[in-house]
């Protein structure tokens, strides 16, 4: 399973991850729409509520801001890159992606993962407990989640988080794939125990990369019935002109596919970074 196959042909098999801090909707929406001609597989969006740098940012929201660019798309796999955990109830995601799925004719990508800005989560009042009751949780959010999308009735007794005969539908068909996100080896292991995918970042993927295959086996799961991508980020004062996706996509796309990669998610955080990503479209 690839980035491909979730969302149907897409003339460039590459994700892109519009930054949501500091930006309009309008140009989100605009930049992703862009991104769809130009033939990208999906767009991806953080899923922060501030910003880690000036504190009075406008910061969209991660899953209103999918859910309303996936009504106006036609191929484009929409995606959180990645669900914080700790920011909404596991049943409620399930809901929400349930619905999601079924408005958008199957184009949506769970990512998810344990999260990463404590600041965040203080200034707000949402709790941010230590990194490993957020790997408690989240092994027990995606247990619940894939219970309520059976329809139920669900029951499931959890450390965090418990269901009681629960119902829900719709249920989504087919089910969103789960991706997890994880940049420590931990996080590797803990997609290929129960993730249908793993994202890693581009500073530790081949470091991880072999754990996360080795986990796989301990499991007894399927490596090619798994998505891999593998994201870059940048520093905020670096654009996107001169990168090896802009210069040589195809090239660079099976240079990390020969490391073990499916796919790519690429950042784009300004009006500059989107025109060169649509102007490398014509170089694929």
């Amino acid at each position: 399973m690839t980035d491909v196959a979730i969302g149907g042909p897409a003339r460039l098999p590459i994700g892109v991850a519009l930054h949501p801090i500091g930006v309009e909707f309008a140009w989100w929406r605009e930049s992703a729409l862009r991104l769809e001609a130009a033939g990208y597989a999906g767009v991806w969006c953080w899923d922060h509520f501030t910003s880690r740098g000036v504190r009075t940012d406008p910061v969209l929201e991660c899953w209103t801001t999918l859910t309303a660019v996936a009504a106006v798309s036609d191929r484009l796999t929409v995606g959180p890159f990645v669900l914080n955990v700790m920011n909404r109830h596991p049943s409620v995601v399930a809901r929400m992606a349930a619905t999601l799925q079924q408005a958008s004719g199957g184009r949506l990508i769970l990512g998810i993962g344990i999260g990463g800005h404590p600041a965040e989560h203080e200034a707000l009042g949402i709790a941010f407990p230590p990194s490993d009751e957020r790997v408690a949780r989240l092994e027990e959010a995606v247990a619940v989640i894939r219970a309520l999308w059976t329809g139920g009735p669900a029951t499931l007794e959890g450390r965090f988080y418990s269901l009681r005969e629960a119902y829900a539908h719709p249920v989504p068909e087919p089910p969103p794939p789960i991706v997890v996100g994880g940049e420590t080896q931990a996080g590797a292991r803990l997609a290929a125990r129960i993730g249908d995918g793993w994202t890693a970042f581009e500073e530790t993927f081949e470091r991880d990369e072999p754990i996360y295959r080795a986990a796989l086996a301990e499991a007894g799961r399927d490596r090619a019935a798994m998505t891999v991508l593998v994201a870059f980020q940048r520093e905020r004062d670096r654009s996107l002109d001169g990168s090896p996706w802009v210069v040589d996509p195809r090239a660079t796309l099976a240079s990390w596919r020969a490391r073990g990669a499916d796919g790519a998610i690429v950042q784009a955080r300004t009006p500059a970074d989107v025109d060169a990503l649509v102007g490398a479209a014509g170089r694929w």
